[in-house]
């Protein structure tokens, strides 16, 4: 496993494991122990996936298996637009996350979603940070103009912003956007959730074929060598095994390019101009 060194100096492993969807408690629970077991250090959850205690009883159960240590997880959650109205309630909603998750802390805490008056709602999460209640602070769903016009007005710079990336989304100003700041990119929904015929498209299978890879492994590795942070997700324990086992290949640059010339330039899993992707946020299935 590699890793990438955060503006706080934390290292934070370049693939993780997320649980997002995931909402039966005991199979979270189960799905994060077997995530554990099989390698992943870096898990990712967030209160608005109502899977946090799950959580952290499959890491407590880990732990005490002898299976890792706390010190060597890294474990993300993140702050939702409803519990972030101000600054004091994105504070009280970090403990609240701490308390589903029986953690005295979490690695990265992340400002949901860019909306309603998310400046106070970062300087709760900063005060959060300061008060050592999360070791990095960062968003996720902030694109370029609000991420720099956040970081030119914040004291604590976003370690991690996490957004869409995957070769149908590629994203390359946003990506240029965070290095100018020293934010690191992490990419949920690497897989394109199984849009746009990707594991059947002919060039992913035949760079595929050449290394002996699945069209999966491709895609994330693909990422990956862009410097941005992975976390793919699966509840069957191969798939798990086969999506971290990317480490012992590396794409050359014609095959990276051919991957990011897929690019369709938007996104066609969420529509942010569409009013049933408001209507999703009222409830809390959004990444």
């Amino acid at each position: 496993m590699e890793f990438l060194t955060l503006n706080t100096g934390t290292k934070m492993p370049l693939e993780g494991f997320g649980v997002f969807q995931i909402r039966d408690e005991a199979q979270c629970e189960q799905v994060v122990y077997d995530a554990i077991k099989t390698g992943y250090r870096l898990l990712d959850t967030a209160a608005s996936y109502m899977n946090e205690e799950a959580v952290g009883k499959g890491v407590k159960r880990a732990i005490a298996d002898g299976l890792t240590t706390r010190d060597e997880l890294f474990i993300t959650t993140k702050v939702w637009v409803q519990d972030a109205k101000s600054e004091e309630t994105a504070y009280e909603a970090v403990k609240a996350s701490l308390s589903k998750l029986d953690m005295t802390y979490v690695d990265l805490i992340l400002l949901h979603q860019p909306m309603g008056d998310y400046f106070a709602a970062y300087r709760g999460i900063e005060k959060a940070y300061k008060d050592g209640l999360v070791k990095a602070v960062g968003v996720a769903n902030f694109y370029p103009a609000i991420l720099a016009n956040l970081c030119e007005n914040v004291e604590v710079i976003p370690a991690v912003d996490q957004i869409e990336l995957h070769p149908f989304f590629v994203q390359e100003a946003a990506l240029e956007n965070m290095k100018a700041y020293g934010v690191v990119p992490q990419a949920w929904g690497p897989l394109a959730e199984g849009k746009h015929g990707i594991f059947t498209d002919p060039e992913l299978v035949a760079i595929g074929e050449k290394y002996g890879k699945s069209v999966a492994q491709v895609v994330l590795k693909w990422n990956v060598q862009r410097g941005v942070s992975i976390i793919p997700k699966s509840v069957h324990v191969e798939r798990m095994e086969q999506n971290i086992d990317i480490w012992d290949f590396t794409l050359t640059d014609d095959e990276m390019a051919k991957i990011a010339a897929k690019d369709l330039g938007h996104s066609e899993i969420v529509n942010h101009d569409d009013p049933a992707f408001v209507k999703m946020l009222c409830g809390r299935n959004i990444h």
